[in-house]
């Protein structure tokens, strides 16, 4: 018994040693100017995801190993597989490494595709390059194959066998929380051993077998094309719907050079608010609404937090299917406001009291302009257990405001996004009896609080603060059958506002980017779906919503709730339906043939 337990226990050892040398030598070949503390910090941080790989090819040996207790199993069979891994392992170390340079992002199933036309794959590189690989790659096979088959497999049955039995089930449950990363919210993904501002560290850190593997099952779906009509019939129902420019834009603020602070309100849709006939939860946001500019008719472009902050830091409308957040290699083409204004000199910070790698969140962020990150791990433990989901939202306004008093720069913005008002609703305070409306009056208090406390500060004449939510909430028969449930808040307070302004256009989450960069006097070309709302060449003011299975329109003509699944129309209001389906229709097919081509 303690034989086997010794061989899985190199076994494992071994395939992490691998992934850890594999990351040297990556860093030598595709980096410059790098340092042994660089290739530590780089180790650490990807281990987590090392180990969890790890455990995927440890399955077969544990296997074997259980079943040779009752039977002998010929050493052949592990030498078999262990080839097998030797060639999986060696085809992604030399595939990654080669590739890096060209690609500039790690390993993934996007590579299959250029099997269909090798000829045109290989016509960059010179058959002197690929001779060379080739035997790179041959050597590593066996090296690999030699390091996993090196110790003795010649086990013979014992006789406590079904005790052996019994512990290696008990032994599966740690296996596949370990494969799976914990018991936190968040499995195991790639934005976990994001870091570094240094994309090139980051993507050091990622594991190319678990990059190539976990990109497998989205290959063929995860980006949906959406081919409903021909191009040119695309082109004309959108032409004129995105402008990028920004000409004669209504001057909302008292300066092009604002300190910006950014409240994304975890779930609050409009229903919470007065613009849902409840003034009752939200007192405080209703005050603000009257104190800055309103964007009464705002909408959120979808009904989740990875995809509803992508539409708000990038610009970028949703998709029903495709999360951009969860797919690294997309993501980080997308502009943000946090890179636009990096470029002016702001220096962005971004806040959640929740754990960073859920959703690939932390590769999203790091990889679009922020400088420094602060989240769940950054507090104490008591703190990180105040609520459900990790540090509660009133703790997290005072770490906000302690480091808005510390400032230093001259120019900088900082990003919360709240998590409180989500289910299980578990606040510290008791204001109203139906607990979901609790939890959404228990963030109004806090974001209340906090800007009375920052009215306080010297930094309140110069600052902007944007407050709107990631996406509305399905409760009360509000869904996407109802306009309300996209309906959201969208404010602008602080004192670099200029004067209270209801600003009544339709409009989407999505159009914050060019609009706050319009007024800011910075560019937002590369925003290609974000229009100035302020601008006077908004003119036509529309809404986009998605979900799963729906899209949904609205501008002045009425709106209309379509399911894709389905293909039949879920609501409509006005005579000028059947134009909106095919407007959303088309909106689906150049976004996505957009994301497909970044």
């Amino acid at each position: 018994m303690k034989e086997r337990v010794i061989y899985l226990l190199k076994y494992y050892l071994v395939t992490i040693a691998l992934f850890v040398v594999a990351k040297g030598v990556f860093m030598l070949a595709c980096g410059d100017a790098l340092s042994i503390g660089d290739y530590a910090t780089v180790v650490w941080h990807g281990l987590s995801l090392d180990l969890s790989t790890a455990l995927y090819f440890f399955g077969v040996p544990f296997l074997l190993t259980t079943v040779s207790l009752w039977v002998r199993i010929p050493r052949y069979v592990y030498l078999i597989y262990n080839g097998v891994v030797a060639i999986a392992f060696a085809l992604a170390f030399v595939a990654d490494t080669s590739l890096y340079p060209f690609w500039h992002f790690k390993l993934d199933a996007s590579c299959l595709q250029y099997l269909e036309t090798p000829t045109e794959a290989m016509a960059s590189v010179t058959t002197w390059y690929l001779l060379g690989r080739l035997i790179l790659l041959l050597i590593l096979v066996l090296l690999i194959w030699v390091a996993l088959s090196w110790w003795r497999t010649h086990f013979k049955p014992v006789r406590h066998r079904l005790l052996g039995t019994l512990g290696a089930l008990l032994l599966i449950g740690p296996i596949i929380i370990g494969i799976r990363g914990g018991l936190g919210e968040s499995t195991t993904n790639i934005g976990q051993v994001y870091f570094s501002q240094n994309q090139f560290l980051n993507h050091a850190a990622v594991n190319p077998v678990f990059s190539f593997l976990s990109s497998l099952g989205k290959s063929g779906s995860y980006i949906v094309g959406y081919d409903y009509m021909t191009d040119e019939e695309c082109r004309q129902l959108t032409d004129g719907l995105y402008y990028t420019d920004s000409t004669g834009a209504d001057t909302l603020l008292t300066t092009q050079r604002p300190n910006i602070v950014l409240i994304v309100m975890e779930s609050c849709g409009g229903q919470f608010t007065a613009i849902g006939g409840h003034p009752e939860i939200t007192p405080r946001l209703n005050q603000l609404a009257s104190e800055g500019v309103s964007f009464s008719e705002c909408y959120a472009n979808s009904w989740r937090t990875d995809k509803g902050m992508v539409s708000i830091l990038s610009g970028y409308p949703a998709f029903p299917v495709t999360s951009i957040m969860k797919v690294p290699e997309k993501s980080r083409k997308m502009p943000s406001i946090a890179h636009s204004l990096q470029q002016v000199g702001y220096h962005n910070a971004f806040y959640y009291g929740g754990d960073i790698n859920f959703t690939n969140m932390r590769s999203y962020v790091l990889g679009t302009g922020y400088d420094q990150l602060l989240w769940k791990s950054d507090f104490s433990s008591e703190e990180q257990k105040t609520c459900q989901w990790g540090v509660r939202d009133d703790i997290m306004f005072d770490t906000l405001l302690r480091d808005i008093k510390a400032e230093k720069g001259n120019h900088w913005m900082k990003t919360l996004l709240t998590l409180s008002s989500h289910e299980p609703w578990d606040v510290p305070t008791k204001v109203l009896d139906d607990e979901v409306y609790n939890a959404f009056n228990y963030l109004d208090q806090c974001i209340g609080r906090f800007i009375d406390d920052l009215r306080k500060t010297p930094v309140w004449q110069n600052t902007l603060v944007v407050i709107l939510p990631d996406h509305g909430y399905r409760y009360q028969g509000i869904d996407e059958a109802t306009r309300l449930y996209n309906h959201i808040p969208m404010l602008w307070v602080g004192g670099a506002v200029k004067q209270p302004i209801v600003i009544d256009r339709l409009c989407n989450q999505s159009d914050l980017a060019a609009t706050l960069l319009g007024q800011l006097g910075i560019a937002h070309d590369d925003f290609t779906f974000s229009r100035d709302v302020a601008s006077s060449s908004y003119r036509y003011p529309m809404a986009y919503h998605n979900s799963t299975s729906c899209v949904s329109v609205y501008d002045s003509t009425g709106w209309m709730a379509y399911d894709l699944d389905a293909n039949s129309m879920i609501t409509q209001e006005g005579d000028d339906s059947e134009r909106l389906l095919r407007l959303s229709k088309a909106i689906l097919q150049l976004t996505s043939h957009d994301l497909k081509n970044k």
